[in-house]
């Protein structure tokens, strides 16, 4: 399937997704102030940690793929459920939480009761790629937020892809949501910026074949072979360029130099992804439209809307 036009593109991102009206009206009355307010807060949190856009992002993916984009995990526990922060994919991963309530305070100021912890993950996810050299897009609105979190479903194996998921998993936990093995290869993209912790790329640089002995010597310095060492130190998922949104991620999955075994499962030899990896090593642009056009369609995942859920007052707990 050959990459969307830019004019199919543009298409496409003003076309209503079943959220209603774009970014460009939704808060146009109720909260003017809503974007430059999220914008700077997030541009700040970079300037102090450029890995931070990468955490901010990945909540905005880590959300959508619980329940749907309701903005779940960023509950803690309460007495009538436990919270996502403690199942696996998320715990002691996870992170950027702080820099949430930050948004969602100064967004309560300007503006109070009116803009969702949903929504503002994908404003926030938004901005986080625009910032740090990537692509900006009509973020759809009109989200709300659940009620409760999903603890068991966050921890269940086919729910958040594990950074030592086969490519059959992978492709398996993206149709379970809905999305493609183009969306698959295009949001994995997104691992073009942001760090991974040693506990997750320990048995790829030690056991894996796949992978340039090299490129795994040079890490093994960074992740002690044996568990428990070293389990949060961290290396770049691109190592090329880690605090730029750019194409880079898919030349070094080509060079065998992913530092997560799920990441070189995109480029194997010989399997259903690589020639996408293929095409978007050489042409930054169908990347970065597939990227866009497959991040919009995530955020759609099963949304509240309505008189579903409601707007959370404090993003980690319900009113």
């Amino acid at each position: 399937m050959a990459s969307p036009s830019p004019l199919l593109l543009v298409l496409f991102v003003f076309l209503p997704l079943g959220i209603g009206r774009s970014d460009a009206n939704l808060y146009y009355n109720s909260c003017p102030q809503l974007f430059p307010t999220i914008r700077g807060v997030v541009q700040s949190a970079i300037n102090k940690e450029p890995r931070m856009g990468a955490s901010l992002l990945r909540l905005h993916f880590h959300d959508c793929f619980v329940h749907g984009c309701d903005a779940s995990n960023l509950l803690d526990d309460s007495p009538s459920f436990k919270s996502e922060k403690g199942a696996a994919p998320n715990r002691n991963s996870a992170r950027g939480f702080e820099v949430i309530d930050q948004i969602k305070s100064a967004v309560e100021k300007v503006c109070p009761g009116v803009v969702s912890c949903a929504d503002i993950l994908a404003i926030t996810a938004r901005d986080s790629v625009a910032i740090l050299g990537g692509p900006n897009w009509d973020v759809k609105l009109g989200r709300r937020d659940s009620l409760a979190a999903y603890f068991a479903e966050a921890n269940a194996t086919n729910t958040i892809p594990a950074a030592n998921a086969s490519l059959s998993n992978l492709i398996s936990s993206f149709q379970n949501h809905g999305l493609s093995t183009r969306d698959l290869v295009a949001l994995y993209g997104a691992h073009t910026i942001g760090e991974a912790r040693c506990t997750n790329f320990r048995q790829h640089i030690y056991q894996d074949k796949n992978i340039d002995p090299s490129f795994a010597k040079s890490n093994q310095g960074k992740c002690p072979k044996n568990n428990g060492n070293g389990d949060n130190n961290l290396a770049p998922l691109d190592a090329q360029s880690p605090n730029k949104f750019d194409n880079t991620y898919f030349k070094t999955l080509l060079n065998k130099q992913a530092i997560l075994h799920s990441d070189q499962e995109l480029y194997n030899g010989g399997g259903a992804t690589d020639t996408l990896v293929r095409t978007y090593a050489s042409n930054p642009n169908a990347f970065i439209s597939d990227f866009t056009a497959s991040i919009i369609k995530m955020g759609n995942i099963n949304i509240l809307t309505g008189s579903q859920g409601q707007i959370r007052k404090n993003c980690r707990r319900v009113n």
